[in-house]
């Protein structure tokens, strides 16, 4: 890129200015966007699509009046870079930068504002400027968590994404610090691409990803290959790893509103087997997706017949204990909780669901609430054995809690005591 320290920005030199030493940047060099480099960035890498970016900028018109400034709010601005959030300019300039790098770009009317202008502001179908400083560039967090970041290397086509269910085919390059372990094409089925050796993570970034699309996504051990590794890769535990993932095609699954109640049903019986499955073999975020799938089929519906509603009452209560006992193994506690909540409201005697949340609240040190729900469990049935030694830890960690209570608060009042002696010696010394 041109490098130049101060740019004149009259409106009948700016123009030749930026011809003379910009680059058009723009994908299609139309000259819809010219950039001069007012001071280089670090070497190395640059944003790519969906990247989240933090940039200060200055925007001003050909006369030179600035019309917006960062700086003066003294507040960087953040956005997702790529993804039409803002100007197209500031889309196609910024993916052009590096870290540090502080440049001016030269912005046509079809990249800025357009016909209409800004009122008060910006006449229609003005060129405008914007020196722009790029702060800082991470990849876009696709959990909450933090624990699958992606990096678009190219942008896919079309508004639709694969959804649970769907069938994907995707080219995979898995690597670990710079080691290539992984290469292959693949046809799995969203929410089950543990069957082909494909890790958690991949298969949830499925539904953010468009037909054609590239990207890096890089997962923490919980998404990848967890605490387990995966050793005929050499992976060790808990390590963190690279998957290189291009979207090649897919054939979305049927929506909930285009199946009628007996098509829910027939997938339900399957998709819970799928379910207990990965259960059994420690999968419990797979088998989690699995039966949320039922939930989101049947929670709405209510069948015709005492026997239909029967059918979906029973998916229903065993989808919400099944997922409560795998939020209880992975200690979403919380989760526990709501899941047997639901079950509870259809069925307040449920004895399983009153005991895996007495257990989750236990674990969440809520022992009176949780010595409550074993209570309970024990009205139900008054043979459950494991309810009443629950109760009696609960009534331990109790007192326990009262105990820890009462030195609390006497080292508390001894402070206190202290404090008061001394203030009454330095008073009687004065």
């Amino acid at each position: 890129m041109t490098t130049d320290q101060d740019l004149p920005m009259d409106a009948q030199s700016a123009t030749a200015v930026f011809a003379a030493k910009g680059t058009d940047v723009t994908p299609n060099k139309d000259q819809g966007v010219i950039k001069v480099v007012k001071h280089p960035g670090l070497d190395g890498d640059r944003p790519m699509i969906g990247d989240r970016v933090t940039v200060h900028y200055t925007g001003k018109l050909l006369t030179g009046k600035k019309f917006d400034c960062s700086r003066e709010r003294k507040e960087p601005f953040c956005f997702n870079v790529g993804k039409g959030q803002v100007l197209k300019a500031w889309d196609v300039g910024v993916l052009s930068m590096q870290k540090g790098e502080v440049c001016r770009l030269l912005c046509k009317p079809d990249y800025a504002y357009g016909p209409a202008g800004n009122p008060d502001k910006i006449p229609p179908n003005s060129q405008v400027v914007f020196e722009m400083e790029l702060l800082n560039f991470e990849g876009e967090m696709l959990t909450d968590d933090g624990g699958i970041m992606r990096r678009i290397k190219v942008k896919g086509d079309g508004y639709t994404n694969p959804n649970d269910g769907a069938s994907v085919d995707v080219h995979l390059e898995g690597s670990c610090g710079g080691r290539l372990f992984d290469c292959r094409d693949v046809t799995f089925i969203v929410g089950e691409a543990e069957d082909k050796g494909v890790p958690l993570g991949v298969d949830r970034a499925m539904d953010k990803m468009q037909r054609g699309e590239s990207c890096e996504l890089h997962l923490k051990p919980k998404y990848g290959f967890g605490s387990e590794g995966r050793p005929e890769y050499k992976i060790g535990p808990d390590k963190d790893i690279v998957y290189e993932v291009t979207l090649k095609d897919f054939q979305r699954a049927k929506e909930s509103w285009e199946m009628d109640l007996n098509e829910k049903l027939d997938l339900a019986a399957g998709v819970k087997h799928k379910g207990n499955h990965y259960f059994k073999v420690g999968r419990y975020f797979q088998a989690v997706i699995q039966y949320q799938r039922i939930i989101s089929w049947l929670e709405m519906e209510f069948g015709t017949g005492i026997e239909q509603q029967k059918r979906i009452q029973d998916f229903i209560l065993t989808a919400h204990l099944n997922l409560a006992l795998c939020f209880l193994r992975i200690k979403e506690f919380s989760q526990v909780v709501e899941n047997c909540n639901k079950v509870i409201e259809l069925d307040e005697s449920n004895e399983k669901a009153l005991y895996r949340r007495g257990e989750a609240r236990l674990l969440r040190n809520e022992f009176s609430l949780a010595m409550a729900d074993f209570q309970q469990v024990l009205q139900v049935n008054p043979s459950n054995r494991a309810a009443r030694a629950q109760i009696s830890i609960c009534q331990t960690k109790i007192k326990e809690h009262h105990e820890q209570d009462k030195r609390t608060y006497a080292n508390m009042f001894q402070k206190f005591a202290e404090r008061d002696a001394k203030v009454c010696e330095l008073t009687a010394l004065g």
